[in-house]
């Protein structure tokens, strides 16, 4: 079952685009995570941009009224009158809301500020063609968090007309892999891209490439995200987009992580599972811990050992802890002799 992008915006499925723009309104404001600290109020507030970003586009809402969330998405209309492409979210609802509100001011003003209602629709999207990021290499540095803003005023007037501010593109996500060791260090990453520039003409564009350097700290966690203000394509009529890099963790062959902590998997056989073993238990620095167990290990059983994660991002000094869990290995087969010893041997539970 897909998602019901009209009861999301709370409104009917022959709303008028201006009842989708009022309804998008009300719902930014209200689950805004910026306003609303309640839990799920971050995930509420890009569902309902995701709904919106469907349902004022004539195109896609023609799709989706036909075909559902799976046509819209994944091209399960081709062949049929609504086109042969698929459409995803790009996942930035800030995003959404800046091209709605406009930038430049907060969109909360209006609560305070009772001169002027006009409202700003949902504009445009400039075009971005910076090509993928290239990681040319690693090590240490700060986050820069742009600001969400609003232009819920009357655009100014020049020479007797309307003027229209310039729109900032959408922002352009990238994901920036760094594995578990340099999480555990810190480490710099240098970002290769290209873009527009505009020439001392101010209106002709060059392609030149530049290097963002981004120092990713101790402890970070998957998720953090890394904004490099205005930095996409310039041309005379936008403002360039921000630059996005959203930390996501490397597959590691040995550990993988809850928060601060770091989960290892140890293989033990039945027997060492019942008469007790001792564990070489490498960390993520390198070192192994003997660690030995002397209860009757269970599939459920787990062992901490405390200080061996990842730094705290906010205390580098504190780390966090090395959960040990078990993958106890049973034989395949074993023979009637040795099902008569077990037998005699292990109690009855």
């Amino acid at each position: 079952m897909g998602k019901d992008y009209y009861r999301i915006l709370g409104i009917t499925k022959g709303a008028t685009d201006d009842q989708i723009k009022k309804a998008y309104r009300k719902q930014a404001l209200k689950h805004h995570p910026d306003k609303n600290k309640s839990k799920g109020a971050e995930d509420k507030f890009k569902e309902i941009s995701e709904a919106y970003e469907v349902l004022s586009d004539k195109k896609r809402r023609d799709i989706y009224d036909k075909f559902g969330e799976e046509g819209l998405k994944h091209g399960t209309h081709n062949g049929h009158s609504g086109g042969n492409t698929s459409w995803s979210y790009h996942g930035d609802p800030n995003a959404t809301f800046e091209s709605f509100f406009g930038p430049g001011q907060s969109p909360f003003d209006m609560f305070f500020n009772m001169h002027g209602g006009g409202q700003n629709g949902a504009g445009s999207r400039m075009s971005f063609n910076m090509g993928e990021p290239m990681d040319m290499g690693d090590g240490f540095g700060g986050m820069n968090f742009g600001q969400f803003g609003n232009n819920m005023g009357h655009p100014g007037m020049r020479g007797g007309g309307m003027h229209k501010k310039r729109q900032q593109d959408s922002a352009i996500q990238h994901d920036l892999k760094v594995s578990l060791e340099d999480i555990y260090r810190g480490c710099t990453k240098k970002m290769k891209i290209s873009r527009k520039v505009l020439n001392s003409d101010k209106k002709t564009t060059r392609i030149e490439d530049k290097v963002l350097e981004i120092q990713v700290k101790p402890g970070w966690k998957e998720g953090t995200r890394i904004t490099f203000p205005k930095e996409g394509d310039q041309t005379a009529s936008n403002i360039p987009a921000d630059i996005v890099f959203i930390l996501k963790d490397k597959p590691h062959p040995v550990f993988t992580r809850e928060g601060s902590n770091l989960i290892f998997k140890a293989k033990v056989s039945l027997r060492d599972a019942l008469v007790g073993t001792t564990l070489q238990v490498p960390t993520i620095e390198g070192r192994t811990i003997q660690v030995p167990v002397h209860d009757v290990i269970k599939p459920s059983t787990k062992k901490r050992i405390s200080g061996e994660g990842l730094p705290f991002p906010k205390q580098p000094t504190r780390r966090g802890d090395l959960i040990i869990t078990f993958d106890i290995g049973f034989p395949e087969h074993i023979t009637n002799s040795t099902k008569e010893i077990l037998a005699d041997c292990l109690p009855r539970y």
